[in-house]
């Protein structure tokens, strides 16, 4: 699939004006993480080591330090590996301490942004302040992770609006780079959240929901990276599409999806999430009539539940398995993950007022 990306021909162009050996080198391995981010993961790869080599010849602070980057981005769109921050850390540093204040800024967004991930929620504003510290109003894929994650970060915090600011923002950013594919990340990102506010009612509730405006949006995401030249997750999307689909009560679709992709999204470094989702699949199950199947998804989904899976995740899914197996008449077990999901929703709601205290007298600002 050919990238249609302005950034990308930006890049060429810069590429083939460059002189010298260190600024080509440079701008390569920013295009080689841009192919990686459009799923040209090989490619980046083969286009990297051979950076590698030449930084090895000729080494230079200003590629070792965009190396160091890149290959933190790399074990992070692989498999979400913890790898990323050590790297990403280490080419903070050397961008510090040679002046190159743009990647120190962006270095310093991408730890913010796994701060969020890790839900560390200290360390996150540290790094959110220090790139905003740094970046100039001109650093676009800075800006852009800031905003993002801030956004996230609002959004969880049931700040709506003000995570709208940060998403408009960020947006603005990505447009003025010319970066298709941090559009699309955002507006994965979006979508996300909404959904995984609508699974949350839904669990509350016991009843469907209304996701059609959700699943519009999911479509939008595959029509848009179908159009711009492909994404790092493809996966993610037919995930999240399931996930709507079950709230919406459309059972043997949601199913279906996760069949085909789920598997796929757990090896990539998604395993966090594999017991929710499981939880999820077992409760299609039950309403297509496939009960020995369900209870045996169910035990797969308690088997899989991950400890450092968001506290909310882990809700949503002792609240669906409650479901699951009250609905198989297994009273015993429904109770018992009732239990947990209520002393989960009470962590959840204490972490979200934590949160919304700590964002309240930020004096960052969207910018």
């Amino acid at each position: 699939m050919s990238i249609k990306s302005r950034l990308l021909k930006r890049l060429d162009a810069e590429i083939a004006a460059a002189t010298g050996s260190t600024q080509p080198a440079v701008l390569k391995v920013q295009k080689a993480l841009l192919l990686g981010r459009h799923g040209q993961m090989a490619l980046a790869r083969e286009q990297l080591t051979a950076l590698h080599l030449q930084s090895f010849q000729y080494p230079h602070p200003e590629l070792g330090a965009w190396l160091h980057f890149a290959e933190g981005l790399m074990s992070y769109y692989t498999d979400f590996s913890s790898a990323a921050k050590e790297k990403i850390s280490h080419a903070r540093v050397i961008a510090s301490g040679a002046g190159l204040k743009s990647l120190d800024a962006l270095c310093s967004a991408w730890l913010a942004q796994l701060a969020y991930v890790r839900h560390e929620l200290g360390a996150m504003l540290s790094h959110a302040q220090a790139c905003d510290q740094v970046a100039s109003a001109q650093d676009h894929a800075a800006r852009y992770r800031l905003c993002t994650v801030m956004g996230l970060a609002f959004n969880f915090a049931a700040q709506q609006e003000a995570a709208k600011l940060w998403y408009a923002k960020a947006r603005a950013h990505a447009q003025a780079d010319g970066d298709d594919a941090s559009i699309s990340a955002l507006m994965y990102n979006m979508a996300e959240m909404r959904a995984s506010q609508l699974r949350r009612e839904a669990v509350w509730s016991d009843a469907n929901g209304q996701g059609q405006g959700l699943l519009l949006g999911a479509d939008s995401i595959k029509n848009y990276d179908a159009a711009v030249g492909g994404s790092v997750k493809p996966d993610l999307t037919p995930v999240l599409r399931a996930q709507i689909l079950v709230v919406e009560g459309e059972y043997a679709q949601a199913l279906a999806l996760y069949e085909a992709h789920l598997p796929q999204t757990v090896s990539a470094g998604l395993a966090r999430l594999s017991g929710s989702l499981l939880a999820d699949m077992a409760w299609c199950r039950v309403h297509l009539g496939q009960t020995e199947r369900a209870l045996l998804q169910a035990q797969e989904a308690e088997l899989e539940s991950h400890e450092h899976c968001d506290v909310d995740d882990r809700a949503i899914s002792h609240s669906r398995l409650a479901q699951v197996y009250r609905a198989l008449g297994h009273g015993s077990q429904a109770a018992r993950h009732a239990e947990q999901a209520q002393a989960l929703w009470r962590d959840f709601s204490a972490d979200q007022q934590q949160w919304a205290q700590a964002l309240q007298g930020l004096a960052l600002r969207p910018v």
